[in-house]
């Protein structure tokens, strides 16, 4: 074998040790590259490492997590945009630092534009109306009054006369 193949062959073989070591964190645990894909109003579950502790959200206003038992972490996309979450053991070493990204849902949508008002409907066969971030805000704001005067009669809470 000449010198040249040699270094190419020492060469693959150190990518090949790079990229298993960079995939794996303790016990087949993915790492900081792959982010979290999650819908708003919707939620994600991961199998984390056993000795996870405390869960840390960069930004609380995009995405919600919380630690189950059985190492899962349950994901909840809360607002549009991207933020991180880091799991740490009891010693304070942060054992996955991920990217969680937080999109907007597409499936069977029919968004209504009047004007700059936007309007968002659910079209899963027959149209309903649909709370969606970015909605105009007497859309959004009659909406969810109207989802609220519900769930308040089918909790048997009195009701607001008007």
């Amino acid at each position: 074998m000449s010198a040249s193949s040699s270094r190419v062959r020492a060469r693959l073989l150190s990518a090949i040790a790079l990229c298993a070591c960079l995939s794996v964190l303790d016990g087949g645990v993915a790492v900081a590259d792959e982010s979290i894909d999650v819908i708003v109003d919707q939620a994600t579950v991961l199998k984390l490492p056993d000795r996870v502790a405390t869960l840390v959200v960069g930004n609380p206003l995009i995405a919600d997590v919380s630690l189950q038992p059985g190492s899962t972490m349950v994901v909840t996309g809360k607002s549009y945009g991207a933020t991180n979450v880091m799991a740490i053991d009891r010693s304070g070493n942060v054992l996955i630092n991920r990217t969680i990204q937080v999109d907007g849902p597409t499936d069977k949508l029919v968004t209504v534009f009047r004007g700059v008002n936007r309007e968002t409907y659910s079209c899963t066969p027959v149209c309903q109306k649909r709370i969606t971030l970015g909605d105009g805000p007497d859309y959004f704001k009659g909406t969810l009054d109207q989802s609220g005067a519900l769930t308040n009669q089918v909790a048997g809470a009195p009701t607001d006369k008007q």
